[in-house]
C-alpha cells in the first residue's frame, strides 16, 4: 500500500510538472527571445540617435568617434549617405539576432548579437526550472511517504486487532489515529472485540456451571447404582432404580436451565409447587451420602407451603447448599421452612464451625471457597435463585445458616401443621 501511494503521489506530481513545465519553458523561451530582439533594436535605435546628433555638431562621424558604444559580443554596422560603411566589434560566427533603425540624416544602423546568447540565458532558465521541479518531486515523495505511513500504519494496526480477535484475544484497544473512516473501523473493532469477551465469558462460565451443577446429580445417580449392584433384594432394587430414574430426570432439568441460563439469565420459567416435594427429593437424594459420613440431615417447620420458582433450579440452589454443608460443615443439618411476610424461606444449617470472618461478606462470590474446591457453587446457586425473582442470603456465620427467600402462593386447603425435626 505503502508503495501505491507513493507511486500515484508521484505520477500525479510528474503529471502536473509535466503539464506546466512544459508550458513555462515554451513561455520562458518565447519571452527570453522577444526580450533580445527588443534589447538588439533598442540598441540599434541608440546608435542612430547618437550618429544624428553628431552629424548635427560636426558634420561628420568616425569609427573612433562611435568606439565604446558597442559592448559585450554586439557587431554595429553605420552606412552613412557619402561616407564610408563604419563597422563597430566583431562580426559573430552562425545565428544572429539582428536589429535595424534609421537616422534623420538618412543613415543606417544594423546592429547584430550572436543567438547562443539567447540560448545560454534560455539554458539557465530551463535549469532553474528543473531544479524546482526535482524540488517538487522530493517534497512530494516525502509526502507520500509520510502520508503512506499515516495510512499504512493504521490499517496494519487494525490488521493485528483483527488478527488477535480471531485468535481468541478479545481485549479492545481503544486506538484512534484521526481518520474518520478509519477510526470507525477501530470502533467496530473494538465493539466487535467486547461482544466476543462477554460471549467468551458466557462460555467460560457456562462450562463451570454446567461441569459443577452436572457433579452433584452425576454422584448421586452413581450412589444409587452401586446400591443397585450390592443388592439382591428386588423390592431395593425397584426403589432405587426409581429414585435413580428421578434422579436423571433432574439431571435432564438441569441441563435445560444452563442452557437457558446461558441464553438468557433472566429467563426465568416460574410455576407455583409444593415445597415439600422438593425438600424431601432432597433428602432422599442426600441420604446416602450422609449416612457415609456419618452424620444426619433433617428437615423440620411449616408444611405445605406453596411457592413460586422452578422447580428444578430450587432443587439446585438447596442441593448447593447441602452439599457445601457436607463438605465444610459438621454435625447435623436441617432444613427449616417458615413464613415472613410473602415470602416463604428455607433455611439450611449445620452444626459445624461455620464461615471465617473474611469470608463471610464475599461468600457468594465465584472462586471464594474456605477449603480446596471451585469456589462457583454457591454463587451458581445465587443466580439460580434471582433468576425466578428468589433470592439467597448468609442469615448466620456461626452457626452457619443460609436462607432461600421464594414469593408465595396461598396454601392448599390443608392444615398448616408443624413437624417435629425427622432424621432422614
Amino acid at each position: 500500500m505503502r508503495r501505491r501511494l507513493i507511486q500515484s503521489t508521484l505520477a500525479v506530481v510528474l503529471v502536473v510538472i509535466a503539464v506546466f513545465g512544459v508550458s513555462l519553458v515554451i513561455v520562458e523561451t518565447r519571452t527570453i527571445s522577444n526580450s533580445a530582439q527588443e534589447r538588439v533594436s533598442s540598441e540599434a535605435q541608440r546608435l542612430a540617435s547618437i550618429v544624428d546628433s553628431r552629424l548635427n555638431v560636426a558634420g561628420a562621424v568616425s569609427a573612433e568617434v562611435l568606439h565604446g558604444q558597442v559592448t559585450g559580443d554586439r557587431y554595429a554596422v553605420v552606412r552613412i549617405p557619402g561616407e564610408p560603411v563604419i563597422e563597430l566589434g566583431t562580426r559573430p560566427e552562425g545565428e544572429v539576432i539582428r536589429g535595424h533603425a534609421s537616422g534623420e540624416e538618412g543613415e543606417t544602423v544594423v546592429v547584430e548579437e550572436p543567438r547562443s546568447t539567447v540560448s545560454r540565458e534560455v539554458g539557465r532558465t530551463l535549469l532553474i526550472i528543473g531544479l524546482v521541479a526535482l524540488l517538487a518531486v522530493v517534497a512530494a515523495v516525502l509526502l507520500a511517504i509520510r502520508q503512506a505511513n499515516r495510512l499504512a500504519s493504521p490499517l496494519t494496526d487494525l490488521a493485528e486487532t483483527a488478527e488477535r480477535l480471531g485468535s481468541g484475544d478479545p481485549r479492545p484497544r481503544h486506538k484512534r489515529y484521526g481518520v474518520p473512516e478509519l477510526d470507525r473501523v477501530a470502533d467496530v473493532l473494538d465493539s466487535s472485540a467486547e461482544r466476543i469477551a462477554r460471549m467468551l465469558t458466557a462460555e467460560r462460565r457456562l462450562a463451570a456451571d454446567a461441569s459443577h451443577q452436572l457433579r452433584t446429580p452425576l454422584t448421586a445417580l452413581s450412589m444409587r447404582l452401586e446400591e443397585i449392584t450390592l443388592t439382591d433384594d428386588p423390592d431395593t432394587v425397584k426403589e432405587e432404580a426409581n429414585v435413580a430414574l428421578t434422579q436423571v430426570e433432574r439431571l435432564t432439568d438441569v441441563v435445560e436451565r444452563l442452557l437457558t441460563n446461558s441464553r438468557d439469565p433472566r429467563a426465568g420459567n416460574a410455576v407455583s409447587f409444593d415445597l415439600d416435594e422438593v425438600i424431601q427429593q432432597q433428602l432422599a437424594e442426600w441420604r446416602p451420602a450422609y449416612r457415609s459420613a456419618g452424620r444426619a440431615i433433617v428437615s423440620s417447620g411449616k408444611r405445605h407451603l406453596q411457592a413460586v420458582g422452578t422447580p428444578g433450579a430450587v432443587a439446585q440452589v438447596l442441593a448447593a447448599l447441602i452439599e457445601n454443608s457436607l463438605m465444610h460443615g459438621g454435625g447435623t443439618v436441617a432444613l427449616r421452612t417458615r413464613v415472613t411476610g410473602n415470602q416463604a424461606v428455607v433455611e439450611v444449617t449445620d452444626e459445624g464451625p461455620g464461615v471465617p470472618a473474611d469470608l463471610g461478606a464475599r461468600i457468594f462470590e465465584r472462586t471464594i471457597s474456605g477449603r480446596n474446591s471451585t469456589g462457583i457453587g454457591l454463587a451458581v446457586a445465587r443466580d439460580l435463585a434471582e433468576a425466578d425473582g428468589g433470592r439467597l442470603e448468609m442469615l448466620q456465620t456461626k452457626p452457619p445458616v443460609f436462607g432461600l427467600f421464594l414469593s408465595r402462593t396461598p396454601p392448599l386447603k390443608r392444615p398448616d401443621t408443624e413437624e417435629e425435626p425427622t432424621v432422614r
